[in-house]
C-alpha cells in the first residue's frame, strides 16, 4: 500500500468516527477533501453519497440535494439512498413548526375514542377506567394493556369479551342522533367495501356525509373508494376536504398524496408525502412513496426543471416562500397566524400573482387558479389591525358543490334543553338534540345523579359506593346478574373518566347539589361522638390488639365506611339480649385491612378509648350508638403513694401469674397479645390507666360479662383491686 492509499485510509477513518460523534460537519469537510484529491481519478460514488448524508445530517439541505442530484445524474443513487434525505427534511419541518399530535386535535372533545380519536362508536370502558370504541378494541385483540395507562387487563378486558357501555351508548343515541346514524353507516360502507362491493359503499358513504358533513373520516374514506375506483379527481377533492376538517391528521394527507400522485402532481405529492412523515416518523408507506418521487424528481429527464420547485416546496406544505400552490395557504398553520401586513405584500401576493385570473376593485377580492386541479380560489385581504387574519382564500364552488361542502357546526359543550337556540337557517342548526337532561345520568340504584361513576366489565354504570354496597351482598351486576367474582376479587374499581367529565362539564350544578350531599353524609359518618358504628362482638381494651374477620354485609360496609372517611375507628361492645349491645365499649382503630377475592376481610385493629353508650340505634343494617368517653379519675398525695404500692405489687402478682402458665399456653398469648408491657413511670399519663391492666384482663379466662365492669371503672385503684381478686382466684383454683 502506498502513503497516499495510507493516508486516504486515515482520512476515511477519521471521517468515520466523527460521524459516529455525530460531528457531521468535520465527516463533511474530511470526505469533500477526499473527493477533490480523487477528481482526477474519477469520482467515488459512495464517497459522494456519504457526504451528501453528513451534509444532510448537518442541516445544508441545499448541499445535500445538489450531491443527490449529481448522483442521480449519472445513475448512482437509488431510492433506498435517499432515507436520510427524506427524514431530515420531516425533522426540519416538524421542528419548526411544532406540530400537533399526528392525527390532530378531535373535534368531539369529551366524547372522543382514545384509540382512532374520533367520535365514540359502541363505546366500552375497560376496568382501568378508560373508554375505547368496540372495534378499535376488537382490532387489537392481542393487546394485554390499556394504551393510556398501561394497566394489565384481566378477563374481561384481555379475554376480548368487550361489553358496550350502556349508558354511554344511551346517551351518544340520544344527545347525537345524525352523528350516530352516520357512524352505522360508515360501519356498512367499510363492511361493504371489504366484501368488494365498492359501489354500495359508496352509496353508504355519501348517505353518511348527507347526514354529518362535518367529519373528516368520511371525506376520508370516501377519498380512498374514488382511489379505489380509479376516480383521482374526486379521491383528490374529499382527500382535500378531510385535510381541511382536520390539517395535521395523517391519514388524510397520505390518501391526497397517493391522489396527486395517480394524477401525475409529482412535486406537490411528495409534499404531501414529505408532511405525513413529519406528523409520524414511523409511517413507513409515506417513506417509500417519497424516497420513490424524490429519485423521480432527480432523475436527468426532471431535474432541470423539478428541482427548483422541489427545493421551494420542500421545507413545508403550509411554507410561503417561492413558487408556491395557492391552494396550501388556505390550510390552517401557526406561520400563516403570525404573517404581517409586511409579509403579505412582500412575500404572499407577489407569489401567487402568476396565479391570477381576474380582480374586483369593488369587493377588494382577487381569484387564482390552483396548480394541482385548476379550480378556482378567491383572496381578500384582512385589515392591516388584524395580523392573524390577513389572508383568507375560498374557493368558488358549483351549487352542487356548496350544497355538499356546507359544513355541520359541532358545538364545544352540549347544551341543554333550556339553553338550545332556535334558529331558521339549516346550516346554523346545532347537531345535538335538545332534549339533554341530567336524569340521563342518574345511577340506576340510587337514583340520583352519578357520583365518581363506575362501569363494570358487563357494561353497566353506578355510582362507586351504591355499587360496592350491592357486591357486599351478591357478586352480581344488580341489572343483569352478570357474575363480578373476578372483578370483586381486584378490589379496583377505577372510576369511568369520561362519565366524570360529562357530568362535570355539562351538569356543574347538579354534580355540586351531588358533591355536597355526598360531603354531608361523609361529615356523618365522620362523627366519633354521634351515630358511631358500633361492631356487636367480642370485649375490647385500650392499647390490646384485636383482630376481626369481617364477612357479614352490614360489617363491610361498615368498615368500608371507617377507612373512606379517613377515621378508621369503630365502637365494639358485646352483645345484649336487651338493649342489642352492652352500654360500654371500646373504641378500635383500623391498622390494615386485607381483603379477599370474595369480598371477606381480615381488619387488624387495636384499642384506643372507652365508651359510655347515650342512645342506642342503627344505621345502614348495622348498629350505631351517641356515646361519651371515659377517663380515669386523678388522684394526688397520700393517695397516690398508695395508689403506687397497690400498682407494683399487682404488676408483681401478674408477671408472677403469666410465668406460671404452661410454654405452650404462654407461647400462643404472645402470639396473639404480644409481650406484657412494662410499668408506667407515671400511672396517670394515660386516661385509661396503665396498658398492662388491659393486657393481663385481656389474657386472663373471664367470661365477657364479667370483664365489662372493667371497662366502666374510672378508678384505677379500683381496677387494681379487681385484679387482684381475679389472679388470687386464679391462683387458689389451680391445678396442683
Amino acid at each position: 500500500m502506498s502513503q497516499q492509499e495510507a493516508d486516504t485510509s486515515l482520512m476515511l477513518e477519521f471521517a468515520l468516527q466523527a460521524f459516529q460523534a455525530q460531528n457531521f460537519q468535520l465527516a463533511s469537510d474530511i470526505y469533500g477533501r477526499q473527493l477533490q484529491e480523487q477528481r482526477a481519478g474519477g469520482v467515488d460514488w459512495a464517497l459522494l453519497l456519504r457526504r451528501a448524508e453528513c451534509l444532510a445530517y448537518s442541516g445544508n439541505l441545499q448541499g445535500a440535494c445538489d450531491l443527490y442530484q449529481r448522483a442521480a445524474v449519472h445513475r448512482k443513487v437509488g431510492a433506498d439512498q435517499l432515507e436520510t434525505l427524506i427524514s431530515c427534511l420531516a425533522d426540519g419541518i416538524r421542528t419548526r413548526e411544532g406540530l400537533p399530535h399526528p392525527q390532530g386535535e378531535s373535534k368531539w372533545g369529551i366524547l372522543t375514542c382514545k384509540e382512532c380519536r374520533d367520535f365514540l362508536w359502541e363505546p366500552v370502558t375497560l376496568v382501568c377506567g378508560h373508554t375505547y370504541c368496540k372495534k378499535c378494541l376488537d382490532d387489537y385483540k392481542g393487546r394485554d394493556q390499556c394504551e393510556l395507562c398501561r394497566v394489565t387487563l384481566g378477563q374481561g378486558d384481555g379475554g376480548h369479551q368487550f361489553k358496550v357501555n350502556v349508558v354511554l351508548s344511551n346517551i351518544l343515541c340520544k344527545w347525537f342522533p345524525k352523528e350516530v346514524q352516520a357512524r352505522k353507516l360508515r360501519q356498512e360502507g367499510n363492511a361493504l367495501f371489504k366484501e368488494g362491493k365498492v359501489q354500495e359503499a359508496l352509496g353508504k358513504y355519501n348517505q353518511a356525509i348527507d347526514i354529518v358533513s362535518c367529519d373528516h373520516l368520511l371525506y376520508s374514506n370516501r377519498s380512498m373508494i374514488h382511489f379505489s375506483l380509479k376516480a383521482y379527481e374526486c379521491a383528490l377533492q374529499d382527500a382535500e376536504t378531510a385535510c381541511r376538517l382536520q390539517p395535521c391528521w395523517v391519514k388524510s394527507h397520505l390518501t391526497k398524496a397517493k391522489a396527486l400522485t395517480s394524477l401525475g402532481k409529482t412535486d406537490y405529492a411528495f409534499r404531501e408525502f414529505l408532511f405525513c412523515i413529519a406528523l409520524d416518523t414511523d409511517n413507513k408507506t409515506a417513506k417509500l412513496e417519497a424516497q420513490k418521487l424524490l429519485l423521480t424528481l432527480l432523475n436527468p429527464e426532471n431535474c432541470q426543471e423539478g428541482l427548483p420547485d422541489l427545493l421551494q416546496v420542500i421545507p413545508h406544505p403550509f411554507r410561503v416562500k417561492g413558487n408556491v400552490d395557492p391552494l396550501s395557504l388556505a390550510m390552517p398553520c401557526s406561520n400563516l397566524q403570525r404573517l404581517n401586513k409586511v409579509n403579505l405584500e412582500k412575500e404572499i401576493l407577489p407569489m401567487v400573482s402568476e396565479h391570477k385570473v381576474s380582480s374586483d376593485c369593488n369587493t377588494g377580492k382577487e381569484s387564482f387558479r390552483s396548480p394541482e386541479n385548476n379550480s378556482i380560489w378567491q383572496v381578500s385581504v384582512a385589515e392591516t389591525t388584524i395580523p392573524s387574519k390577513c389572508i383568507s382564500l375560498k374557493r368558488k364552488l358549483s351549487l352542487d358543490e356548496t350544497e355538499k361542502s356546507r359544513l355541520t357546526v359541532v358545538p364545544s359543550k352540549i347544551q341543554r334543553r333550556a339553553d338550545v337556540p332556535v334558529t331558521d337557517k339549516a346550516d346554523s342548526v346545532i347537531s345535538v338534540s335538545p332534549y339533554v337532561d341530567s336524569s340521563d345520568l342518574d345511577c340506576s340504584l340510587c337514583m340520583r345523579l352519578m357520583y365518581e361513576p363506575v362501569t363494570t366489565p358487563c357494561g353497566h354504570t353506578y355510582c362507586l359506593k351504591c355499587l360496592e354496597r350491592c357486591l357486599d351482598h351478591n357478586p352480581k351486576c344488580p341489572l343483569c346478574k352478570e357474575d363480578l367474582c373476578e372483578y370483586l376479587a381486584k378490589r379496583t374499581f377505577c372510576k369511568t373518566e369520561m362519565m366524570e367529565e360529562l357530568i362535570g362539564n355539562y351538569f356543574p350544578e347538579e354534580l355540586n347539589e351531588r358533591k355536597c350531599v355526598y360531603e354531608e353524609e361523609i361529615a356523618e359518618l365522620s362523627n366519633l361522638n354521634h351515630n358511631v358504628p358500633i361492631f356487636v362482638c367480642t370485649m375490647a381494651y385500650p392499647t390490646v390488639p384485636c383482630p376481626l374477620h369481617i364477612f357479614e354485609p352490614c360489617y363491610r360496609l361498615m368498615i368500608r365506611r371507617c377507612m373512606e372517611t379517613g377515621t378508621k375507628q369503630f365502637g365494639m361492645c358485646i352483645g345484649d339480649t336487651v338493649k342489642g349491645f352492652a352500654d360500654y365499649g371500646c373504641m378500635l382503630e383500623i391498622r390494615n385491612v386485607e381483603f379477599f377475592a370474595d369480598g371477606r376481610s381480615v381488619v387488624d385493629s387495636i384499642g384506643r378509648r372507652r365508651f359510655k353508650v347515650i342512645q342506642h340505634s342503627q344505621r345502614d343494617g348495622y348498629n350505631t350508638a351517641d356515646i361519651e368517653y371515659i377517663e380515669d379519675e386523678k388522684v394526688q398525695g397520700e393517695d397516690y403513694k398508695e395508689l403506687i404500692s397497690l400498682h407494683d405489687a399487682v404488676y408483681d402478682q401478674a408477671y408472677n401469674w403469666f410465668n406460671s402458665l404452661k410454654p405452650q399456653l404462654r407461647s400462643r398469648i404472645l402470639s396473639h397479645f404480644g409481650p406484657m408491657p412494662d410499668k408506667d413511670s407515671d400511672l396517670q399519663i394515660n386516661p385509661n390507666g396503665p396498658a398492662w391492666c388491659w393486657w393481663i384482663l385481656a389474657v386472663l379466662p373471664l367470661e365477657s360479662r364479667a370483664q365489662l365492669p372493667f371497662l366502666a371503672m374510672t378508678s384505677l385503684k379500683d381496677r387494681l383491686t379487681s385484679i387482684k381478686r381475679v389472679l388470687l382466684f386464679m391462683r387458689r383454683t389451680r391445678p396442683r
